[in-house]
């Protein structure tokens, strides 16, 4: 079964204050590992939207289209 993971999950993954041993992010990272993520394009767009460097923008947008 796929799992829609939402934004503020997502934010906390890609966050940089994110602690490793967070248990919302252990499930996210393990859900990742056996290819249960899914996302939908306003996830997706929500997460870019707070991207202002291009590089960046456009490594996270070619990462999240595994999740698609």
């Amino acid at each position: 079964m796929k799992v829609l993971v939402d934004t503020c999950v997502w934010s906390k993954l890609l966050g940089k204050a994110t602690g490793k041993n967070d248990p919302i992010i252990l499930e996210l990272n393990e859900l990742i590992k056996e290819y249960r993520v899914q996302m939908i394009g306003p996830i997706r767009q929500e997460l870019l939207s707070g991207i202002k460097n291009k590089k960046q923008f456009t490594m996270l947008k070619e990462h999240l289209r595994a999740f698609s």
